[in-house]
């Protein structure tokens, strides 16, 4: 068991979380500031992540000290697997730090890089980085034209600080979103994996998207799945550089500007709680 989970467990300290959702990618988060280091073990996070035995999550962050930002953002899939990147949580993340302190601007330093995110009235946008476009960034296990990949369905491969591989379909309604995804997250030409998009153009600055997050399964919205595809789409001459996205759980924005790719939508802040000294001790 992690060192300090043990301590808390001896204490009998509950740990605190958070459980928000953007567009319905749902989000566990811990507030580790102020801690004698990271708390979130991939044992832990396997067993928060369970909905039926935890409470379940799309990706879990963890607040820590940063000496080179406000804060920095460690992120873990409910598999216990760590993610690069999850524009979504930084969205909610942010809002929720934003709302806590008053501040309208914030940076945020994540496996990533160092990020950006400010307030616009309502909305909360967050600058999630230049795209990577080039094979060895993404990355891939070998050079080819990222634009068409020599994969069925001639996908284009993007990274966001993680990878992405985007299907342009007719219709992503009918699109084999689970066996399909579940294939290519795995395919030897992703090293290290991939998430999984299947897009379909409503107009030239919409369009419909369902995901398939690498290490996760089906969510309802993907963050960097969202800038990724909006670059693609650009790149295949389909979009402009700002474009609505439809995803499952509601509506996404994100605006390529020449600083990075920027991504707000909705916010919630569903409940806090705590994790008993018992789940934790079972968390080995």
């Amino acid at each position: 068991m992690h060192a300090y989970i043990a301590a808390m467990v001896k204490l009998e300290t509950p740990l605190a979380f958070s459980k928000m959702h953007g567009a319905g990618n749902d989000f566990v988060v811990i507030d580790s500031r102020g801690a004698s280091g990271a708390v979130v073990t991939p044992a832990l996070a396997r067993a928060i992540g369970a909905r039926h035995h935890g409470v379940g999550f799309d990706q879990l962050a963890e607040l820590r000290d940063s000496e080179t930002a406000d804060l920095e953002l460690d992120f873990w899939n409910s598999d216990g697997s760590r993610a690069g990147a999850c524009g979504n949580a930084t969205r909610c993340v942010a809002a929720q730090v934003m709302a806590q302190t008053g501040r309208d601007r914030l940076t945020l330093r994540t496996a990533r890089g160092l990020l950006h995110a400010m307030r616009h009235g309502a909305q909360v946008w967050v600058n999630m980085g230049p795209p990577f476009l080039d094979w060895q960034d993404v990355p891939l296990a070998r050079a080819v034209d990222l634009l068409h990949l020599p994969l069925p369905g001639d996908p284009v491969a993007i990274g966001m600080g993680n990878p992405h591989c985007i299907h342009f379909v007719p219709d992503a309604e009918q699109a084999a979103v689970a066996t399909r995804g579940a294939e290519v997250e795995q395919d030897p030409l992703f090293p290290e994996g991939t998430n999984v998009e299947f897009a379909s153009l409503i107009a030239p600055d919409h369009l419909r998207l369902r995901v398939w997050e690498r290490g996760t399964g089906i969510t309802l919205a993907c963050g960097s799945g969202a800038c990724a595809t909006t670059v693609a789409a650009h790149q295949r001459g389909l979009t402009g550089r700002r474009v609505v996205i439809e995803a499952d759980g509601g509506t996404l924005e994100v605006d390529w500007r020449t600083d990075g790719v920027w991504l707000t939508g909705p916010v919630a802040h569903v409940f806090d709680g705590v994790f008993t000294p018992e789940f934790l001790a079972g968390a080995e």
